[in-house]
């Protein structure tokens, strides 16, 4: 144990050094964090940030694998990061050495149970990607079937977990010494990071997320999604169909048209909506390297589903219904469909979103049902959401991050990308899908269902509370703002009050004194405890009076 706490600190410092070398020296400075790293280190600390989500971004990758990975997860954060940070860990990418062939056939003998001669016709063994948790190779299969063969780096599970404690302590450290951080639960966001990446150790998970979108998009003459091959899939070891593509990311704008350039970023568009608002599972990273181009341009295929967002319909319906009162200009309804998709906000800034809200809605003003495109309203819905620092449901924020990258692709594709050629007909087509008579009557259905088994609950619900009313087991309390302060006040009050009694039955019983006492030490031919206590109750008199003063309120 100690061992690892020593090397866990040595881990620490070496990345206190990757940063000061980034520029980030300032920082450990402000913080008073300089003695996580060798003092001779200091002379390269930079006095002012410059640029710095090019220098996080440029440090995360020296860093190695992992710290990629939680880059870009904080990518997906806008409510944790700055903007211009943001869009810089947005191009982060998982690209690594690859791991030698002899760990390919060792990993793959352990789980298939059979070696790479046994189980394919043809491997190739150098690999067309590599990336922190896995390597793709290609390979044929017995039958002539073309595949990719997603094998899962040795001792993968082993580093991640050595460097997720790594980042818990870190998190421990910014909860202890930066108060710059208080607003962010560092400790939950490293939760976040854990519960992901350990869901990528299982490729079980992703060939069940990689056939939920070959079912979605089974028959679709533009979309493509590679089957998966389960007798050659276990938890290390994913096979699925080769697609016979380009990526996007190496598109040539010498040999591809504009024209064609604008196809693909319509078609990846549309695509993304469909999963979005039809499907209510969506591919979390449309980066240019997860979408290939296949044929002559009219086709895409999918590649790379780790990372999937998932909405209900009960969210999709929630979705619409704020375009429709976005289109019937019925802003103030806005806050409210927003609460319901779980955005939470005080109630005292309701004025002010609303506010926000309206100026956001100016911008579409006029504009009919059809040509208001949905990924832009949400879009802007969130980022009005961050900059107001309004929570916002964890499920959404994957969905912002798909966003912003698929407008990015399709600006790089295309210069003159407009989402609304492809909004107007689609929009159109979903909100006369979502209404028709058919999915009404289905959610009436439904709610008339649910609304039945509350009223078969009420009854014990309504008996469940009898008893405890019976068994004294309720307590009721009653909170009344405003009753501390008004106790405070009334203590100070009778506080004063006493000490007022106090020196006036001083100054009176010392005057008594004075007058009957013929016996005792006098002084001035007043006697000395009637002199004591003239000056203690003068002195408490005083006392009170500048209290008083004090307080401005004679």
């Amino acid at each position: 144990m100690a061992q690892t706490a020593t090397r866990n600190l040595g881990r620490l410092s070496e990345i206190a050094q990757v940063a000061v070398r980034h520029g980030f020296g300032y920082w450990f400075d402000t913080h008073r964090l300089t003695d996580l790293f060798p003092r001779r280190a200091r002379d390269e600390v930079d006095g002012q940030p410059s640029q710095r989500g090019q220098h996080l971004r440029e440090m995360l990758d020296e860093l190695g694998p992992t710290f990629v990975k939680f880059g870009q997860l904080l990518s997906t954060r806008p409510d944790v990061l700055p903007p211009d940070i943001i869009t810089e860990l947005r191009g982060l990418q998982d690209d690594v050495r690859p791991f030698p062939i002899a760990d390919v056939e060792k990993v793959i003998e352990e789980d298939l149970g059979l070696t790479i001669g046994q189980l394919f016709a043809d491997f190739d063994e150098k690999p067309i990607a590599a990336a922190s948790i896995g390597q793709v190779h290609r390979a044929t299969l017995p039958n002539g079937k073309q595949v990719a063969v997603k094998v899962q780096r040795p001792g993968a599970p082993r580093q991640i977990e050595a460097d997720v404690a790594l980042l818990y302590q870190a998190a421990k450290i910014a909860k202890e010494r930066v108060r710059a951080l208080d607003f962010i639960d560092a400790h939950q966001l490293v939760d976040e990071f854990a519960r992901s990446i350990r869901q990528e150790l299982d490729y079980r998970l992703e060939a069940r997320n990689a056939d939920t979108f070959h079912r979605n998009f089974a028959g679709h003459p533009h979309v493509r999604v590679p089957r998966v091959f389960w007798t050659y899939t276990r938890s290390r070891v994913l096979t699925l169909e080769w697609l016979d593509g380009i990526q996007v990311a190496d598109i040539d704008a010498e040999h591809w048209s504009l024209e064609d350039r604008r196809d693909i970023a319509y078609l990846m568009t549309e695509t993304w909506m469909t999963m979005i608002f039809r499907h209510g599972f969506f591919h979390g990273d449309p980066h240019p390297a997860n979408v290939l181009v296949l044929g002559s341009g009219d086709q895409i295929g999918l590649v790379d589903f780790g990372a999937v967002g998932k909405l209900t319909d009960d969210d999709i319906s929630k979705l619409t219904r704020i375009f429709i009162d976005a289109a019937a200009e019925n802003i103030e309804a806005l806050p409210r469909r927003l609460a319901e998709l779980g955005v939470r906000y005080p109630k005292e800034r309701e004025e002010e979103f609303l506010a926000e809200l309206r100026e956001m809605y100016y911008r579409y003003y006029g504009a009919s049902l059809a040509e208001i495109d949905p990924l832009q309203v949400i879009r802007e819905a969130f980022q009005l959401i961050y900059s107001m620092n309004l929570r916002l449901p964890t499920r959404f924020l994957l969905l912002d991050k798909a966003i912003a990258t698929l407008g990015s692709v399709g600006v790089d594709l295309y210069p003159e990308f407009n989402v609304f050629e492809v909004a107007r007909p689609y929009a159109r087509g979903l909100m006369l899908e979502r209404f028709t008579p058919q999915r009404m009557a289905n959610r009436a259905r439904k709610e008339s269902l649910r609304l039945g088994a509350m009223a078969l609950e009420l009854p014990y619900q309504i008996h469940d509370v009898l008893e405890e009313f019976r068994d004294g087991q309720i307590e009721i309390g009653f909170v009344h703002k405003g009753l501390d302060d008004l106790l405070n006040r009334m203590d100070v009050v009778f506080n004063r009050l006493v000490i007022a009694m106090v020196v006036a039955g001083g100054l009176i019983g010392s005057s008594l004194i004075g007058i009957f006492a013929k016996t005792g030490p006098h002084i001035l031919g007043i006697n000395i405890i009637s002199v004591i206590g003239f000056a203690f109750s003068g002195m408490l008199g005083l006392w009170l009076l500048w209290g008083v003063v004090r307080s401005g309120r004679l």
